[in-house]
């Protein structure tokens, strides 16, 4: 007899352990010296600037909510790593700074901006949470959960109109929306999947599943954990990956790229992750079990990459050490010259609030 709690057990894999254990044959990118090196100097950019932006709120030097990405590192390095660079878009979250990054944004920029500095990449005003870049085709973070994905879903439209309709035959970017798991049972969610299934849009909605929406579980705020499964209901195609291995994600990033240049429409990928931080600087982090802290720990993307690389020779843990070390000094330069830069001027108080002839 079928009861009710072995029909959940059976239709729904119980948590994101026993999920990401049959993830194991997902094909995965190839490694070879120059992508690994490119991922590897990629990802500790990442963990290393988060790192120095948890130092500096903790000094009194950085103010408000500031929301790290420790942990997922490989979901930036591999979605937008697979993409070109000023020529797709990307959407983020108030979980942006590694995005920004990731896509290219300097670090000075970045930093700048987390400081409230004119020299920032939203000119002082944005802060942690408000990071944009027109140049880099960073097209923001949001404060607000699934704002960014209606953008997201205007940049590929944009892009389709221009190569259907106006006929500019090199118009082929792919926009990617990232977001979290908290965000995926909001109206905008469905909507945007619909849309983009509808108009078959160059879009790859990014789904950072890192199992908790501040401090409840995912597991018991939706119906049905597993997101990826969604996409169905709209005959989109859907893909769930291990977010801890930079090489699956890069792998099913590549797959949905290829399908959006070619006019085949949207993904829905599902990235199962972790972050090692508590949801903000300012969260004590007391909900979460030290058993699952460590079970995640254990899965750190950035040391299984480094022993990838160093396993298949493609280079040595000195090499690896010495690009540790180019980005401590890249990021210690870019918190002094931050420090050092100038405040916006109190006579541009207004400015940028409305377009300018």
């Amino acid at each position: 007899m079928l009861t009710n709690q072995n029909f959940i057990k059976v239709f729904f894999l119980e948590t994101p352990v026993e999920r990401i254990s049959n993830l194991q044959d997902i094909k995965k990118a190839e490694l070879d010296r120059e992508s690994g090196l490119f991922l590897y100097e990629d990802m500790t950019l990442g963990r290393r600037f988060e790192d120095k932006c948890a130092e500096m709120y903790y000094r009194g030097k950085m103010f408000g909510f500031v929301h790290l990405y420790n942990g997922q590192e490989a979901i930036s390095t591999g979605v937008i790593g697979a993409m070109k660079k000023k020529h797709d878009w990307f959407c983020s979250t108030y979980r942006d700074h590694v995005h920004a990054l990731s896509a290219g944004v300097p670090s000075f920029e970045v930093m700048s901006e987390l400081f409230g500095k004119a020299t920032g990449c939203s000119k002082g005003r944005g802060g942690s949470m408000h990071l944009f870049s027109r140049e880099h085709h960073l097209l923001g973070g949001y404060a607000f959960i699934g704002e960014g994905i209606p953008v997201a879903l205007g940049a590929a439209f944009s892009s389709k109109y221009k190569k259907e309709v106006v006929g500019n035959n090199s118009s082929d970017a792919v926009t990617a929306a990232f977001f979290g798991d908290g965000t995926c049972n909001n109206g905008q969610f469905f909507e945007c999947l619909n849309m983009a299934q509808l108009w078959k849009l160059p879009i790859i909605f990014v789904v950072e599943n890192n199992k908790w929406a501040i401090g409840m579980a995912h597991d018991r705020a939706t119906s049905n954990p597993e997101i990826w499964r969604k996409a169905s209901a709209f005959g989109m195609h859907g893909e769930e990956v291990d977010g801890m291995d930079v090489l699956a994600v890069r792998g099913a990033a590549q797959r949905a790229i290829e399908r959006a240049r070619a006019g085949d429409g949207p993904t829905l990928l599902e990235c199962l992750t972790y972050r090692y931080r508590g949801h903000s600087l300012a969260d004590p982090d007391e909900l979460r079990s030290e058993k699952e802290k460590e079970f995640w720990g254990k899965r750190d993307p950035i040391r299984k990459l480094a022993q990838e690389i160093i396993d298949g020779k493609f280079a040595t843990e000195d090499e690896l050490k010495n690009i540790e070390k180019k980005i401590d000094k890249e990021i210690s330069e870019s918190v002094k010259n931050a420090l050092e830069a100038p405040e916006p001027p109190s006579q541009e108080l207004t400015k940028y609030i409305w377009a300018e002839d």
